[in-house]
């Protein structure tokens, strides 16, 4: 039988490749590096970009400032979600999590640090990983995804903890109330259920059009802000009413509060900036058709480096060095 020998990819084809990648590109997730320098952005093809903020944000950026410093394959599916610690980057695919060391990453290596896969209920059951949430007080990591449940994770030992159980359906999204140890319908300490919020039960945040899928929320102490298939609504939580719903006919994917102001994406390419009251402030376009993740930079570590970042349905990250506009986009 005849060796098959490998061939070498053409230069053009690798262009026209490559190309043809960046047209079709999703980016997902996004984690800012512990020193407030670096920005991490993940796609659907599995990679992993590095840019340096710093660079891009000089007065002597060129256009190739705001290309990746590196890029590495981190999983075989799409990066779904990122988080950072003091010194690893978290990443998150289809059913297993891996993490990286900053400093390894920034001299361009790529060894992953470790991988580990939540303890699912049989061995086929592969469910996307979608939703990492630290918790710094308890030194874990809380993952959440397509089997419903919400895994705890000792980020010392590499041990699951426990299993939070309640959801009946794909979890989208986490959020931490940081003055007490709750998180989404789950307490930490005693893996109880506490509250359940049913958005799309209240008449006035229901779209039965959209469906019934929470995409989005972020807390600030008594107060969360949520939206998907529901209209994007502000909740006071500790009585479980709607306060304000925001006049956004399209789902949102994204939203977290920033001073006094609620900041959201989905579909449509532009950063909604909302008062509470549920006035919209501004719409500031980006170069995406729909975001996905937003990734405000606030490290102390490094003020000039405080930027507001928005990826999505492209190879760009969109960089607002002030919320009225877009600086310039970073691309893969």
């Amino acid at each position: 039988m005849d060796r098959v020998v490998p061939q070498a990819v053409p230069l053009g084809q690798m262009e026209v490749f490559q190309a043809l990648q960046r047209l079709h590109m999703t980016v997902f997730s996004q984690s800012v590096s512990p020193c407030g320098k670096f920005l991490a952005a993940g796609n659907n093809y599995g990679q992993i970009a590095i840019f340096s903020l710093s660079a891009a944000l000089s007065s002597e950026a060129k256009e190739e400032s705001k290309k990746p410093v590196v890029t590495f394959q981190a999983h075989d599916g799409p990066v779904y979600s990122m988080v950072s610690t003091d010194r690893q980057l978290v990443s998150a695919g289809d059913g297993e999590v891996k993490a990286w060391l900053w400093a390894e990453i920034l001299k361009k290596g790529s060894k992953e640090l470790w991988r580990c896969q939540p303890p699912y209920r049989t061995s086929l059951e592969v469910p996307e990983i979608n939703s990492l949430l630290l918790v710094p007080k308890e030194n874990s990591l809380i993952l959440a995804g397509g089997d419903c449940q919400l895994h705890t994770m000792d980020l010392e030992t590499g041990a699951f903890t426990r299993a939070l159980r309640g959801h009946t359906d794909y979890i989208h999204c986490l959020a931490l109330r940081e003055r007490s140890p709750e998180v989404l319908s789950g307490d930490l300490r005693t893996a109880k259920e506490v509250q359940t919020i049913e958005v799309y039960k209240h008449e006035e945040c229901s779209r039965p059009h959209n469906g019934r899928w929470i995409g989005c929320l972020a807390t600030d102490s008594d107060w969360m802000v949520c939206g998907g298939g529901p209209a994007l609504t502000l909740w006071h939580l500790r009585s479980s009413t709607p306060t304000t719903i925001f006049p956004m006919r399209a789902p949102q994917k994204h939203v977290t509060f920033y001073q006094d102001l609620i900041l959201s994406a989905g579909q449509g390419p532009c950063v909604n900036q909302w008062q509470l009251s549920g006035e919209l402030k501004a719409q500031v376009p980006g170069s995406s058709p729909g975001l996905l993740s937003l990734s405000l930079n606030q490290q102390p570590a490094a003020p000039e480096c405080k930027v507001l970042t928005a990826a999505g349905n492209s190879c760009r990250v969109d960089v607002f060095t002030n919320l009225g506009y877009r600086a310039f986009s970073l691309s893969f």
